[in-house]
């Protein structure tokens, strides 16, 4: 017995060797992509999360404390506390009404003619690329009558006096939550719009001939399981912005009565400010561990669609 798993094993081996001969051109394509993926993504993950462990201030070599880092940040500190009910409360209405936004509008895009498609696509995510969200948003909600959504409402009797809409706590939220949405339209967009256009035409005829009715059978059982791939793309996506949300830009860091101070503007505060970089890591293995735990909730509510 020991004879014949031993030549097994041999015989895995020289496959494998055979197999990787074969397709030594490929590995040497992703080569590249692999090695820097490894350095710029996976060590930096690592060194995060053992520095989250030592008291390190960037001048000082760094000392292990242990746990002290998490104890401090989920038993003592309290904006800590606050930044995690602004991030959920954001990331509850930002990550499935942003997500479905991306699929609603590529959807109608997807029926439009090439030419107006393009001016579409470039009209919802240009201003994204060119950083002008800021000048807009700071116009739109300007605390004065000056402010275009102030002047409009002061203008049609709406209001008697302007609303302080980045200064006031009751409305900074929903603010900063318009605003997440709007910026939500980035690549899981794109994704969506390049996946309508990958799908076989010949499935949908199909689908009428099965039983298929209207646009809405249609899209849930023909369109979303072929665009599987694009959508979990679009998720990923969708789940990084909605914990990485920083609107510091707009409402100041920190902002008043810590109204959207969200978990990257934390981890800005100790990272880039404070310099407590050991600090600073707990928290972003924190929000590394809450990504991680939604994304696998949403690979396995999207791997239900069209079942």
């Amino acid at each position: 017995m020991k004879s014949n798993d031993i030549a097994v094993n041999l015989n895995v081996k020289t496959l494998k060797r055979r197999e990787f001969k074969k397709n030594l051109d490929c590995y040497l394509y992703i080569a590249p992509f692999m090695i820097i993926f490894f350095i710029f993504t996976v060590v930096p993950v690592v060194m995060s999360m053992i520095l989250s462990f030592t008291y390190y201030n960037v001048l000082e070599f760094p000392k292990f404390t242990g746990f002290s880092n998490y104890i401090n940040l989920l038993a003592n500190d309290d904006i800590f506390i606050i930044a995690i009910k602004n991030t959920l409360t954001m990331a509850i209405f930002v990550g499935p009404i942003g997500y479905l936004l991306q699929l609603m509008f590529a959807w109608f895009i997807n029926e439009l003619s090439p030419y107006l498609r393009f001016i579409m696509v470039t009209i919802l995510y240009a201003p994204i690329l060119s950083g002008g969200a800021i000048m807009i948003w700071s116009v739109l909600f300007s605390d004065d009558s000056q402010g275009y959504l102030n002047g409009f409402l002061l203008g049609n009797g709406f209001i008697s006096s302007p609303i302080r809409w980045i200064t006031d706590k009751n409305y900074m939220i929903w603010v900063a939550i318009i605003i997440t949405i709007w910026m939500s339209l980035g690549a899981g967009f794109l994704s969506f719009v390049a996946g309508f256009r990958t799908i076989d035409k010949s499935q949908y005829e199909a689908g009428y001939v099965e039983g298929i009715r209207n646009r809405w059978q249609e899209l849930w059982f023909i369109t979303l399981p072929s665009m599987r791939p694009q959508m979990m793309f679009a998720a990923v996506m969708s789940i990084t912005g909605m914990f990485a949300i920083d609107v510091s830009y707009l409402f100041g860091l920190p902002s008043r009565d810590y109204a959207v101070h969200t978990i990257m503007n934390h981890l800005y505060d100790y990272g880039n400010i404070r310099f407590e970089m050991g600090y600073a890591c707990a928290i972003a293995s924190v929000l590394f561990i809450i990504m991680l735990t939604t994304n696998s909730l949403v690979h396995k509510m999207i791997g239900k669609v069209g079942q």
